[in-house]
């Protein structure tokens, strides 16, 4: 089994930053695509960003490009997600989510671990 767990979050006005880590444990290996997502109250949950095996393929959301930076250190199994020109539309719960393949996908179901999410909220 493999454990995630999610820190980070918090409050943060318009314009600030924030960086969120994404820790996995048990029984996991280096080798694993790993992905954000974020849940708006009322919303289904959207991929935001997410990063290969490697670190050298990454993948964001059109509404993140040029502000988020998704990054891993594979040595301490943690991936990040640098947010900065953070926006009110950004505000939800972020969840980490990780898989036992090595590429990136794109769809929900295609992570089998998850965190417990952290709250991102971004006033105006």
């Amino acid at each position: 089994q493999v454990q995630v767990v999610e820190s980070g979050g918090g409050l943060v006005q318009a314009g600030g930053s924030l960086r969120l880590s994404c820790a996995a444990s048990g029984r996991t290996s280096r080798h694993n695509a790993t992905a954000w997502f974020r849940q708006a109250p009322g919303k289904d949950r959207e991929l935001v960003a997410a990063i290969n095996w490697s670190g050298v393929s990454t993948y964001y959301a059109d509404s993140v490009k040029g502000r988020f930076t998704i990054s891993r250190d594979s040595a301490k199994n943690t991936v990040y997600l640098q947010m900065n020109s953070l926006k009110p539309e950004d505000t939800g719960v972020y969840y980490c989510g990780t898989t036992t393949r090595v590429v990136i996908t794109t769809t929900r179901g295609g992570y089998e671990y998850w965190g417990q999410g952290t709250q991102v909220t971004v006033s105006s």
